[in-house]
């Protein structure tokens, strides 16, 4: 048990390790579609291929939130 900071109740020591797996993934690039795209500190992501840095989720590169707001500009475009 030794590294983590949670120190009571297992439920929460799960979603700590959750977010600690989603935030050490490869995502895939969004300019050059590659699984390159990894987090260089809270927020900040930048592919590791073609170097474009985009700002994302503190956690994972993109957030409900986001998606949605992606989607709704996306149907919005095509009107």
């Amino acid at each position: 048990m030794s590294g983590r900071d949670v120190r009571y109740g297992a439920e929460i020591r799960k979603q700590a390790d959750k977010v600690r797996a989603t935030k050490r993934l490869s995502y895939s690039c969004p300019t050059c579609g590659k699984l390159a795209v990894r987090r260089t500190s809270n927020s900040k992501w930048t592919c590791k291929s073609c170097g474009s840095s985009f700002a994302g989720g503190a956690y994972s590169l993109s957030t409900p939130a986001g998606d949605v707001s992606n989607r709704l500009l996306t149907e919005y475009k095509k009107r």
